[in-house]
C-alpha cells in the first residue's frame, strides 16, 4: 500500500463524506474487514477520487447514477449528502436522477427519487423540499 496515496484517500474521503463518518468507520475495522477499509480509502478516494481530469462534484453525479444504477441505497444516500457537501444543486440531482431512470429503468429511478428525498429530509431537520 502506498502511504501517499491513502493519505491523500484519507484526506478526500473526510472532505466528502465527512470525518466523523470516515473516522467511525475507520475505528470500527476490525482484524476482518481493516484491509478492506484501507484498500476503499488508497484506491477508491486516492487513486480514483484523487484524479484531476473530473471535478468531485462530477464524480459525486456519476457515483449517484451508478449506485442508483446497482441499487446500492446505503451507499446512495452516502455519496447524496456527499454530492451536497461537493456543491452539487438539488435541480442537478434531479436531472441527474431523471437521466438514471431514463437509461437504468424507472424502477431504479423509482428508488433512486425515494432515496433522495429520504436524505433531503433528514437534511432539511424533517421537512421535505425534494
Amino acid at each position: 500500500m502506498s502511504q501517499e496515496m491513502f493519505d491523500r484517500g484519507l484526506e478526500i474521503r473526510k472532505a466528502v463524506l465527512g470525518a466523523d463518518y470516515v473516522q467511525k468507520s475507520l475505528d470500527a475495522a476490525d482484524d476482518f474487514n481493516r484491509d478492506f477499509q484501507e484498500l476503499v480509502t488508497e484506491y477508491c478516494w486516492g487513486a480514483g477520487w484523487g484524479r484531476t481530469a473530473l471535478s468531485r462534484r462530477d464524480r459525486s453525479l456519476l457515483n449517484l447514477v451508478m449506485l442508483g444504477t446497482l441499487n446500492r441505497g446505503h451507499e446512495f444516500k452516502l455519496h447524496l449528502k456527499g454530492a451536497l457537501t461537493n456543491g452539487c444543486s438539488r435541480e442537478e440531482i434531479k436531472d441527474t436522477l431523471i437521466q438514471l431512470a431514463i437509461y437504468a429503468g424507472i424502477p431504479a429511478g423509482v428508488e433512486a427519487f425515494r432515496l433522495a428525498r429520504e436524505v433531503f429530509a433528514e437534511v432539511d431537520g424533517g421537512a421535505r423540499k425534494a
